[in-house]
C-alpha cells in the first residue's frame, strides 16, 4: 500500500486538485487498492471548508470525480502515516519541512519534481487560472503514477 499525501496552503483548490486527479488515474488502472491519497494543508485559513469552485468546476470539466473532502491542516504525526508528501511550491515546502521539523526519510517532495521540468505550480487562489493549474496538476500526477509504478506499485 502506498500513502501519498498532497499538501498546498489551505487545501481547497492545488492538493484536492491533485488528490481528485491522481485517485481519478489509479481508478483507471485498476489499482486503487494499492494506494490511500488525501490532501491536507500548512495552514489554518481554510479548515472545514470544502474544495474552490475553481477546482470543483475544472474537475467537472475534465470528468474526474470530486470526493467530499474538508480542509484539514498538516500535522507531524501525518510525516510517519504517508510514504510521500508531496506540495505545490517552495513555500510548500518550507511550511511542511517547519511542521515535520527534518525529512530523514525523503518523503518531501514537490509535485512537479517528479517531471523532467521541475517548478513551483502556482496558486490558482491568486492567479484564477485553474486551467493553468490542472495541467500542471496533470503532468505531475502523471509522472509520479509512472515513476511509482516502474518501483513495482500494484505487482
Amino acid at each position: 500500500m502506498i500513502r501519498i499525501l498532497f499538501i498546498c496552503h489551505g487545501n481547497i483548490c492545488r492538493s484536492t486538485m491533485a488528490q481528485f486527479v491522481m485517485q481519478d488515474l489509479v481508478h483507471k488502472i485498476g489499482q486503487e487498492e494499492n494506494f490511500i491519497i488525501d490532501s491536507k494543508a500548512t495552514s489554518t485559513e481554510e479548515l472545514g471548508n470544502g474544495p474552490h469552485y475553481g477546482t470543483v468546476q475544472k474537475m467537472r470539466e475534465m470528468d474526474i470525480p470530486v470526493i467530499p473532502h474538508r480542509a484539514e491542516q498538516m500535522r507531524r504525526k501525518d510525516y510517519d502515516h504517508y510514504d510521500y508528501i508531496i506540495g505545490m511550491d517552495q513555500w510548500n515546502y518550507r511550511n511542511i519541512m517547519r511542521i515535520v521539523g527534518r525529512d530523514p526519510d525523503e518523503k518531501v517532495s514537490l509535485l512537479l519534481d517528479w517531471t523532467d521540468q521541475p517548478r513551483d505550480i502556482a496558486d490558482p487562489w491568486y492567479t484564477g487560472n485553474f486551467d493553468q493549474t490542472y495541467e500542471d496538476v496533470a503532468e505531475g500526477c502523471r509522472d509520479l503514477l509512472h515513476a511509482l509504478l516502474e518501483k513495482g506499485v500494484g505487482k
